[in-house]
Order: C-alpha cells, then structure tokens, then sequence
C-alpha cells in the first residue's frame, strides 16, 4: 500500500555498470511494467467473465423464485462479484494511463484518486471475502453459547446492510492517505518510467497509517477467515466420526449431502486467501522496508487472486458449475468425445 521509489526492476544493473546500468535498469522498468500489464489484462478478462457469467446467473435464478429476493449468500456473492469486477477495470484504467501518459500530463490528482478508488475497492474484497466465510460458518455451524448464536443470527440477517457498510468503510479507511502521505518526485533519470501520482508515507504517521491499512485490509479478515475455516473443518470432522460411527450401530447418523459442496468451497476460499495474504504482506515488506516500486505487482497479485476466488465460487454452486462445464464442453470439436459419450460408448456395444 506504500507508495515509495524505489530498486525493484534494476538495481543490480545500476550497481554493476555505474552510469551506463541506469539506462539499462530504467529500459528493464519499462519492460517489466509492461509485462505486468499484459499478464493482469488476462487475468482481468478471465475474472471479468467469471463474475459476469455469476452476476448473470444469481439475476436469472432470481426471476424464477416466487418472492423475487436473494438469499443473504447470493446477495453478499453478488457484491463480491460487483467488486472484484469493479477493481479489474478501475486497475486496468490506471495501468493503461500509466503506459500511455509517460510524461505525466494528466494532473496527479487524478492518478492518487484511482490508486485510493483500488485500495478501497481491495478492503472491500476482502471483507466481503471473510463475511461469506462467517456467513457459511453461522449456517453450517451451531454453538452452545446463546450470546453469540443471536448475534450471528442478527449479523446474518442483516446481510444486505453489511454488504454496503463494507465499501463505504474500505472508502473511509482510505481517506487519511491523502492527508498523512506526500506527493512523490522522481528524478530525471527514471521519470519515465516512474507511475504518475505517487504518495509515500514519509511521516511516522504516514507509516502507522499504513501498518494499520495493512491489518485492517488484509490480517483481519484474514484471522476471522481462519477461525470460521476452523469451525468448518471441526464441524466436519464431528459428521465424519458420526458416519463412522453408523456403520456399526443401528442409528442412522446425519449425513452431509450438499453441505459437503459448501464446505469444500468455503475452505477452498480461505485457503486461496491465505496464500494471496502471505505474498501481499511480502510485498508491501518490500515496498515499505527495502523502497521497492512495486505498486503493479500488487495489482497483479489481486487480480490473481480475484480470478482464482471467482472461480471457486462457481464450483460452490453445482448449477452454476453444471452449467459452465456443459457449455465448455460443448464447444470442444466433434473429435473429443465427453464424459457422457464415454458413458455411453460401452453400453452400446452390449
């Protein structure tokens, strides 16, 4: 989240040939960049489709029920859907504006407002990430302390609400930066290839700020992830030892039948968001501690992330899943036969 210029795409180049290495180190900045920009604009069109294709299907299904109304799961993976699509574009609006204007002609306030639109739009992800953790959790879940079973209940039944206070507090938890942080000027030599509008935390404030953007974006949901992917896996193992155990006795123990679809996909979620928690917080220590200009990688990293948990959420709803795979297979040519011709193959020679 830390702005600052830094050694990222050629220290060693500048270090090894003295003045000749900056050239060199100023070319493989340029280059890099734009590699990052090519790879997050796949991935953005990948997460892009993902989401659209569950936007669209979550409005279809909704026409079909009698009330006309989501369920709070599909009305807070809407908004997680809404929001990863929304963070692909406003990232590849910067990254394009930021190959195209080398020279930095557009004002800088216009390039510090889309960074703040990303990180708030990030803040939102990732809470509406660990709210449909914590909602699955309080569904499949039960606790004996009456307390904190009415307040999941009430959290949950208000899911409509939360999901809009989520960006609006990601939105205020990103205002103080345009106060506590300062405009960044790069040199002659590396202007440009430098990201117009930067502002790096040179203040202790501006620090502390951005240690607590980090715990409040990223660890924090993270710990309310892991303690409801606890309770999941607890919850899990106690169904698996009572089928176990209705094995040998005569009582027919509860079995997990569409839950198990749930559950895999819940944890699925927490563990990509661990992994994308892990190399995050590495990056932002490079950022912060070595000076490191590496504000495009952690777009790249989101948008990895962002495709990867589209894609999850797909396979947690069977008729979306069913559906996708239908129409992925019947566009493959006539020459590779699906799983149901394979099915059928044998049965026809009988």
């Amino acid at each position: 989240m830390v702005f600052n210029k830094g050694n990222l795409w050629g220290d060693l180049f500048s270090e090894a040939r003295g003045g000749g290495g900056d050239n060199t180190a100023s070319a493989m900045k340029g280059t890099n960049k734009l590699a990052i920009l090519i790879v997050t604009g796949m991935l953005a069109a990948t997460t892009v489709f993902f989401n659209l294709y569950i936007l669209l299907m979550s409005l279809q299904s909704k026409t079909k029920k009698k009330k006309k109304k989501w369920a709070p799961c599909e009305t807070i993976i809407v908004a997680l859907c809404v929001g990863n699509g929304a963070h692909q574009l406003v990232c590849l609006v910067w990254m394009t504006m930021d190959q195209i204007d080398r020279h930095c002609l557009i004002t800088n306030a216009y390039y510090t407002t889309v960074l703040l639109l990303l990180f708030s739009l990030k803040f939102t992800i990732m809470w509406t990430t660990a709210f449909l953790t914590f909602y699955y959790s309080a569904k499949l879940v039960t606790t004996p302390n009456e307390c904190h079973t009415h307040l999941q209940t009430a959290i949950v039944k208000h899911a409509a609400a939360v999901v809009l206070l989520i960006p609006l507090a990601g939105l205020l938890t990103c205002m103080p930066m345009m106060a506590v942080f300062r405009e960044y000027h790069s040199n002659a030599t590396d202007a440009l290839n430098e990201d117009c509008g930067m502002i790096t935390p040179d203040t202790a404030s501006g620090k502390a700020y951005d240690a607590l953007y980090l715990v409040a974006a990223d660890v924090l949901p993270g710990l309310l992830m892991v303690k409801c992917c606890v309770s999941i896996s607890a919850h899990l193992a106690l169904h698996l030892r009572h089928m176990r155990s209705s094995a040998v006795g005569a009582a027919h123990a509860p079995k997990l039948g569409a839950q198990m679809r749930v559950i895999r996909m819940t944890l699925s979620l927490v563990l990509v968001f661990l992994c994308f928690l892990v190399v995050d917080l590495y990056v932002n220590y490079q950022i912060a501690v070595e000076h490191d200009n590496a504000v495009g990688m952690t777009f790249f990293i989101t948008s990895f992330y962002t495709t990867l948990s589209a894609m999850v959420l797909i396979y947690g709803k069977k008729t979306f899943w069913k559906r996708l795979s239908a129409s992925c297979l019947s566009e493959l040519p006539p020459c590779l036969p699906t799983r149901r011709e394979e099915k059928r193959a044998p049965a026809e020679h009988k």
